[in-house]
C-alpha cells in the first residue's frame, strides 16, 4: 500500500510535457492543435502549413499515442490539465484551441474547466456525448457500462491481437478516403499502447460534456461530418444531432461537410480552412462548399 501511494503521489505532480508532447513552429496569435485517438501530431501538418504564417502552432501528440510514453488513468484529465499548465508556463495569451475527435473532446473540456484561459474552440468531429452520436437516446448509465466493457475488451487483448485489430483497419478504414491516410493511421497505431487507447476510449465513451459547455466562454466553430456513415445517417440527421448535443453551448456556430469522412483535414482541407479563416477572421468572405 505503501509502494502504491508513493506512485499515485508521484503521477500527481506529473509535469505537463509527460502527459504529451509538442512542436512549435510558425509565428503569430498562438494555436494549440490536438490530434485525435491513438494519432500523432503530424494530422496537423497540412493545417499548419497554412496558419504558420499567421499564427504560432503549438502540435501536440497525446500520452500513449504514436510512440509517447503513456500516463496512468483517469487520463483525459490529467492531459486536459496539463493543457491548462502548459498555456500558463509558456504566458500564451488566449490561444486558439483547434481538436480533432478525441482531441476535440478535450478541448471542449477544456475550455469548460478553464472558461478564462482560452480563447477561440475549432472542434473537428468531435461531440461533447461520444456515446450519443449513432443512438442520441443512449443514457449516461448505459454509456458508462459499455464503455467499461470495451475497455476490458481492449486491456484484455494480446499485443498480437491488438496488433491484428489495428492492421485490419476494422475500426479505422472508413475514416478517411485515400490509401496513403489509411496507411498512416495503421502506423500510429501499432507504435500506440493498447493499454492509453482501452483508457483512452473508455473514458471517451463514459464521459458527457453537455451540461458542461455552458461554462465555455469562447467563440466556438463545429465541423462536422457524416458520408463515412451514410448507411446509418445522412446531413440533416447529422446536422440535428448536433445541434441537440450543443445546445446548451451559446453561440456555437455548426458546420457539416458532405464530401469528407472523420479526418475531414485530409479528405477536403479547402473547406476546412475556408470554414477556419472565416470563423479566426470575422468579417471574411468563406470559399469552399
Amino acid at each position: 500500500m505503501k509502494h502504491l501511494l508513493l506512485f499515485l503521489a508521484a503521477c500527481s505532480m506529473l509535469p505537463a510535457q509527460d502527459a504529451f508532447q509538442v512542436k512549435v513552429s510558425g509565428h503569430g496569435r498562438p494555436m494549440i492543435l490536438i490530434p485525435g485517438l491513438s494519432s500523432g501530431g503530424e494530422t496537423w501538418d497540412s493545417t499548419v502549413a497554412h496558419y504558420k504564417d499567421r499564427f504560432e502552432c503549438h502540435v501536440l501528440t497525446v500520452a500513449g499515442f504514436n510512440g509517447v510514453p503513456r500516463v496512468p488513468a483517469p487520463m483525459l484529465p490529467t492531459v486536459r490539465d496539463s493543457i491548462a499548465a502548459y498555456i500558463r508556463d509558456k504566458k500564451l495569451v488566449k490561444p486558439v484551441i483547434v481538436g480533432h475527435s478525441l482531441g476535440g473532446f478535450l478541448a471542449l473540456d477544456l475550455g469548460a474547466k478553464y472558461p478564462d484561459l482560452v480563447g477561440p474552440l475549432v472542434i473537428v468531429d468531435a461531440y461533447p456525448f461520444m456515446s450519443g452520436i449513432a443512438d442520441p437516446s443512449t443514457t449516461l448509465e448505459q454509456a458508462k457500462a459499455g464503455a467499461e466493457q470495451a475497455r476490458k475488451y481492449m486491456a484484455g487483448e494480446s499485443q498480437d491481437m491488438y496488433e491484428r485489430v489495428v492492421k485490419s483497419g476494422l475500426s479505422t478504414r472508413m475514416m478517411t478516403t485515400k490509401d496513403s491516410d489509411f496507411e498512416r493511421l495503421i502506423e500510429w497505431g501499432l507504435k500506440t499502447d493498447r493499454f492509453a487507447a482501452a483508457d483512452a476510449m473508455a473514458e471517451l465513451l463514459s464521459s458527457d460534456l453537455r451540461d458542461e459547455i455552458v461554462k465555455i466562454k469562447s467563440r466556438t466553430l463545429v465541423l462536422g461530418s457524416w458520408i463515412a456513415y451514410k448507411e446509418y445517417t445522412d446531413h440533416e440527421r447529422t446536422v440535428a444531432n448536433l445541434k441537440a448535443q450543443y445546445a446548451k453551448l451559446a453561440g456555437v456556430e455548426i458546420r457539416v461537410n458532405d464530401t469528407s469522412r472523420h479526418f475531414i483535414m485530409w479528405d477536403d482541407p479547402e473547406w476546412m480552412f475556408a470554414q477556419m479563416d472565416a470563423f479566426l477572421n470575422p468579417g471574411a468572405n468563406v470559399s469552399g462548399r
